[in-house]
């Protein structure tokens, strides 16, 4: 039986075991083709509760495991992400309608998640303070308890695997709501992978559903002290929100609308190849996406010759023929909203050089010239695969131009002198930097988050982020007699 065999998870959700849902079941669909995939169940708040109260009662005894327990735990669910990863990247393929590199780069990310996740289970957690009293005083990490995980479509498995695998590697139970969109690869394959590995029940609740009732209600429960967010600003900020409500800590990864910025001395034919690939990377359906093109005056317009060109020349199609570099956008509202910004910017006066036309879900890649700071699709996360670009005269412009952007998530530089562009970027305000390289950029081992709009700072990678974000710290003094006090 492979991991993701429909009879396991066909109408059901995964809390304490495989069940019914309380709400109705949806129909998981192909973009590409509106082939049905399957039938997922989702969940109601009342299972939210439910799930919530098991997981808060298995978490005390997952938190007493030695962590050795919890770490071979991890490893085995790494290791099960590459037994199984060409079955989950025939999923993440048909479902979210990524090309296969990029499955293969969600399957990738997740077995390193697991095994950096394993080690963090050994990292020390505490340090001796100093004390002006005749004590032992310490501080040391305590697992925060029950963790939501609120995952997007985009890169279903990544987004929450990230903040899964460490939150259980530290001693936490997690209630996962992935998109309904993408509710087998980015939730029902985590689910077997940890029920495969052996975690044992109720640590790991699945509960697909809506922002509305699903979503709120795991921000909500009061035994949820965690809430590890991805998704848009706009939705960020209602969790945020509703979160604060409850004193419930929020780490919020947000949308982008980030920099390239391409210097004179470049290769302009390499240069383009890299813009591109930074745009239209899964029909720039990632918030690292590179959303603006700021360029050169002196090499832009061959620049965005070069760009059209290299647009032109990419196929779009369906993702698993294997022959296409672009897939569909993942529904007809998101693609209506990216169409909407390239014809508003079009009629605003900017000139269409490639692209700006669909069929069904199917977004040509574009390019627009003689694009303003105003322009819709310069102004705002466009969120599909459209490359604006402006020129600059100077290096002040180039960077009053980058940073002009609610947004600070990634950003990048290409230029002759590497240095001067490190030098550039410390004027530019981003939560990533990526020299002689596009924007879009994801390991095991980093911190990761974005500034401003973006979200709340680097809140998942990395040993220091994932310790701050799915720990609490506890302090602690000792004395070997009774204190003394003058009352």
């Amino acid at each position: 039986m492979g991991l993701l065999d429909a009879d396991v998870w066909t109408g059901k959700l995964l809390d304490g075991g495989w069940r019914a849902g309380a709400g109705a079941e949806r129909i998981v669909v192909e973009p590409a083709t509106g082939t049905e995939l399957g039938r997922v169940a989702t969940a109601s708040p009342d299972d939210v509760t439910g799930a919530a109260d098991r997981a808060a009662a298995a978490q005390r005894e997952w938190a007493a495991r030695p962590f050795t327990e919890r770490a071979a735990i991890l490893r085995r669910a790494g290791d099960l992400w590459e037994a199984h990863a060409e079955e989950v990247q025939g999923w993440i393929v048909r479902e979210s309608g990524g090309i296969t590199p990029k499955a293969q780069l969600e399957t990738h990310i997740a077995a390193q998640e697991c095994f950096e996740a394993a080690a963090l289970a050994s990292h020390p957690t505490g340090e001796i303070l100093r004390s002006e009293q005749p004590r032992l005083s310490f501080a040391r990490r305590r697992p925060a308890g029950v963790v939501g995980v609120i995952a997007p479509f985009n890169f279903p498995l990544i987004l929450a695997i990230r903040a899964v695998a460490p939150a259980l590697a530290l001693g936490n139970a997690v209630v996962l709501k992935p998109d309904p969109r993408t509710a087998v690869c980015g939730g029902v394959s985590i689910a077997r992978v940890f029920e495969e590995a052996g975690l044992p029940a109720g640590l790991l609740a699945m509960l697909p559903g809506g922002a509305e009732d699903v979503g709120e209600a795991v921000i909500a429960d009061p035994r949820v002290r965690v809430v590890a967010f991805t998704g848009s600003t706009r939705a960020g900020r209602a969790v945020g929100a509703l979160a604060a409500q409850h004193l419930t800590r929020a780490h919020l990864e947000l949308g982008g609308n980030s920099a390239l910025i391409v210097m004179g001395d470049v290769d302009v034919e390499q240069a383009a190849s890299i813009g591109a690939f930074g745009s239209f990377m899964h029909q720039g359906q990632i918030c690292m996406t590179t959303g603006r093109h700021v360029v050169d005056a002196a090499i832009a317009d061959d620049y965005v010759a070069a760009l059209a060109q290299h647009a032109e020349k990419l196929p779009v199609g369906d993702p698993s023929s294997g022959t296409v570099a672009l897939g569909p956008i993942i529904d007809a509202g998101q693609r209506d909203h990216v169409h909407e910004l390239v014809t508003g910017t079009v009629d605003g006066g900017a000139r269409l050089e490639a692209g700006g036309t669909y069929e069904d879900l199917y977004y040509r890649p574009t390019v627009l010239s003689g694009v303003t700071r105003q322009s819709p699709a310069w102004a705002q996360e466009v969120f599909g695969p459209v490359a604006p670009v402006i020129p600059y005269a100077s290096e002040d412009e180039a960077v009053a131009l980058a940073a002009d952007s609610e947004y600070g998530l990634s950003l990048g530089i290409l230029a002759g002198d590497g240095l001067r562009a490190l030098e550039l970027s410390d004027r530019i305000p981003s939560g990533a930097v990526h020299i002689n390289d596009q924007t879009v950029a994801d390991e095991a081992t980093i911190p990761f988050g974005g500034w401003g709009a973006s979200g709340n700072g680097s809140r998942t990678g990395g040993i220091q982020a994932n310790l701050d974000a799915y720990t609490e710290t506890q302090w602690v003094t000792a004395q070997s007699r009774l204190a003394q006090y003058p009352f």
